[in-house]
Parts: structure tokens; sequence; C-alpha cells
């Protein structure tokens, strides 16, 4: 298989899109204090219903808007049992994605291996003519462009906003938040559904872009679990979480070149290799952050510059829901 750079990162930008998104909207989520584990089976119904609808309408934009509803609406099924009824985040998320799975693949098992619509390229007049940037990051879809986008606002609006303030306030205190007359349980709310919209998206984008059309398997089978662990590896920052979904997708592109390279290996093993080696990652990084070694890196500027990269403190409420005395 012939190697060209170009083509590799401009597969990597693309086929992380989905990733990205998914990643950045639990992000959103968790900032606010909520876990919502239910991203693998959200990514599959959403991406069902998306094509289900786009399929049915011939048109794109009711797909995209069909699977971020879904998104939606299951993420509001965490948070009202979680912030209203008190149950576990973790038990309610895992219970949804087991659920939503098998509901995506029984409800959409009509329209299994369907042609039908998905979104084409959107080349950037002017910006796609330029050498190697343009075809990495100017010759792609608009869903595209709007995770490269969303990555910028994402941090913008957390890290340098009186909304993204509040948000992170709630998921570090929220009984200071309350203080402050902020509502922490309107706040976890309003973010667990606006990143439930996102990982909507992601599942949409997977069926109507990324792996167009539907099927079992789909081919998104394990990225909710993937998008769960960015968020870690990104340490909450949407900045770091989106490297890490651009890494993953850098790794399974590598698995198709290494298919046509070392053909006597079962391709399986490519196709499975990003899981561990992401998991890997996570350990390494959680190495990186303990005391002993980062004690062993304070006169070692280059170390503490790279481990400085992979710093980042879960919010302090995580998985607590507020409960008013």
């Amino acid at each position: 298989m012939d190697f060209d750079l170009t083509i590799l990162f401009a597969s990597v930008v693309a086929g992380a899109t989905p990733i990205v998104l998914a990643a950045l909207g639990e992000t959103i989520t968790e900032k606010a204090g909520i876990i919502n584990l239910s991203l693998d089976g959200t990514i599959l119904l959403s991406a069902m219903a998306a094509f289900a609808v786009a399929y049915n309408t011939d048109t794109l934009i009711p797909g995209f808007l069909a699977g971020a509803a879904v998104g939606a609406s299951i993420a509001s099924v965490v948070a009202v049992f979680s912030i209203y009824l008190g149950q576990n985040q973790v038990a309610v998320g895992f219970v949804l994605t087991l659920t939503c799975r098998d509901l995506a693949y029984f409800l959409g098992n009509p329209y299994s291996r369907l042609q039908g619509p998905q979104v084409t390229p959107l080349p950037l007049p002017v910006l796609d003519r330029l050498p190697f940037l343009g075809p990495v990051f100017f010759s792609h879809n608009f869903m595209t462009y709007f995770s490269l986008l969303f990555i910028a606002l994402s941090w913008w609006y957390i890290f340098r906003t009186p909304q993204g303030l509040n948000l992170r306030s709630v998921g570090e205190h929220p009984r200071a938040a309350y203080a402050r007359s902020i509502d922490p349980k309107r706040i976890q709310l309003l973010y667990a559904l606006w990143g439930g919209f996102f990982v909507g998206l992601a599942g949409a984008t997977f069926s109507l872009s990324t792996k167009p059309g539907w099927g079992r398997p789909q081919g998104a089978e394990g990225t909710g679990w993937i998008c769960l662990a960015l968020v870690i590896f990104g340490g909450w920052n949407p900045v770091k979480a989106a490297v890490g979904a651009y890494l993953f997708s850098f790794l399974q592109v590598m698995g198709i070149y290494f298919q046509g390279w070392f053909p006597s290996v079962p391709a399986q093993v490519f196709q499975v290799a990003p899981f561990p080696l992401m998991i890997f990652t996570l350990v390494l990084m959680h190495l990186a952050q303990k005391e002993s070694v980062l004690n062993w890196a304070q006169e070692k500027s280059w170390i503490k510059s790279v481990l400085a990269m992979f710093s980042g403190a879960a919010p302090a409420s995580l998985g607590k829901p507020y409960q008013p005395e």
C-alpha cells in the first residue's frame, strides 16, 4: 500500500470528527459534575435514528437533528435520574448504553445495508489549494469543519466566559455555587442535555459521513468507551481531549496501512490494536501524575514540561449529585 503523508493526515482529521464531537460533548457534561456512561449506546442509537430519518426524508439536515435529539433525550434520562431522583449515575448510564445498543440493532434492522444520503465533501475555495494544509484541513465536509471549530469554541466557552465559570463552579463545588445564587441542578441538567446533543451529533456523523449507512456491526461499536477515556486523557480540557481523539484516529488509520503491509497478520489484530494502545496511554498518564514521578522530574525541565501536558484533575463533585440541605 502506497504511503502518502497528506492522505494519512487528511484521513486522520476526517476519521476523528465524530470522536471529537462525542469527547467534547462528554467533557462539557463532566465539567458540570455529571457522568454520562451511556455514550456507546447513544452513539449507536443516534446513528441508526439519523440514518433512518435521512433515508426516509432523503435529506441530511433532519437526519442530523434526529441524531442530536436522540443523544439529548438519552442524556436527559441520566440527568433526571441522577439530579432529581438521586440514583447512581454510573449504574443508570451503564444500563442505558446496553439498552440503547440493543434498541439500535432491533429498530434499525429494516434499514440494514440500504443505500442512503450521505455528506459530500465541501472544499473551501483557495484554502483547499494550499500545499499539504489544503488537503489535510480544507477539503472535507461541513461536519469536519464544525468539529475543528468546536474545539476552539468549547475551550473559549469553558475557560473564558462567565457561563463557563458557572459551569466549572458547579462541577467543582455546587454548594458554593448555590451560595452565589447559581442553581446547580438547572446547570447540570442544561449541560447534560448539551453534552448529549453533541454525542448524538457524533452518532449521526458516523452513519451519514464517516461510515455511511447502517448495519450490524455499524463500525462505531466501542467508540463511546474510547470517548469516555479521552475525557480522562485530556484532563477534562477540550483541547487535550481533541488531541487524544486525533491520536486514536491516527492509530485506526495506521491499522489500515499495517493490514496492507503485513497481510499474513489477521486483520482483526490491527482493528482492535488502537483500543489497548489507548488504555496503555491512560496507564502511562496515571503514572506520570504520581507524586514520586513529579518529584523526580522537578530538576528535569523538559520532562517536567511533558508531564505538565498530561496534568488535569477531575471536577471535585464529578458523579456526586447535588442535594441541598
